[in-house]
């Protein structure tokens, strides 16, 4: 048998470090990324967000996202909308990141969701259910879903590319998201 045959799914207490250390590299992957104006609002490029195609390689950092995102939307100035519907984004991103058949669709969800979850709820802050609405979602939605691609395409894929190549992570890989991911 090969290593990658043998390759053992993390116990429950991998899983929860593993999450608990990408929860808090989210959280302040965002908290920096404040400084520089990034992290809310209708233009945003959340570096953080890259973070988001993990799941494909590392189904238990799915959880470790939602509650980096959850810390991070505390600090919103967008208010609790934003804590709410900002990391359900999020959570539902990371889950259908985990689902994906390829290493090239697993920065998808994240831009997808995204655009449209916080594109309409931005639009909905700005002018509410009126005529306004749909114009100002198709803009947040684009703006907010191009930061998501600048973040997941870009360093999320540096972080697909290289994450299986690290002896340490590839241990806690399966080996079919290993042969995925080339």
């Amino acid at each position: 048998m090969t290593s990658d045959q043998t390759r053992k799914r993390p116990s429950l207490a991998g899983q929860i470090t593993m999450a608990a250390m990408v929860a808090a590299l989210y959280a302040v992957l965002s908290y920096f990324g404040n400084i520089f104006g990034l992290t809310y609002g209708p233009i945003q490029c959340r570096f953080s967000e890259a973070l988001c195609v993990l799941p494909f390689l590392f189904p238990a950092t799915v959880p470790g996202l939602f509650v980096g995102c959850l810390i991070t939307n505390l600090m919103s100035t967008v208010g609790p909308l934003d804590i709410v519907l900002g990391s359900l984004a999020t959570l539902l991103a990371a889950f259908l990141t985990s689902r994906m058949p390829n290493r090239w669709l697993a920065p998808l969800p994240p831009v997808i969701c995204n655009g449209v979850i916080i594109g309409a709820m931005i639009a909905w802050y700005e002018v509410g259910f009126g005529p306004r609405f749909w114009g100002l979602f198709a803009f947040n939605g684009i703006t907010v879903a191009l930061g998501e691609l600048l973040a997941c395409y870009v360093l999320g894929e540096i972080l697909l590319t290289v994450l299986p190549r690290v002896k340490y992570f590839r241990g806690l890989m399966s080996a079919a998201r290993l042969d995925l991911g080339r």
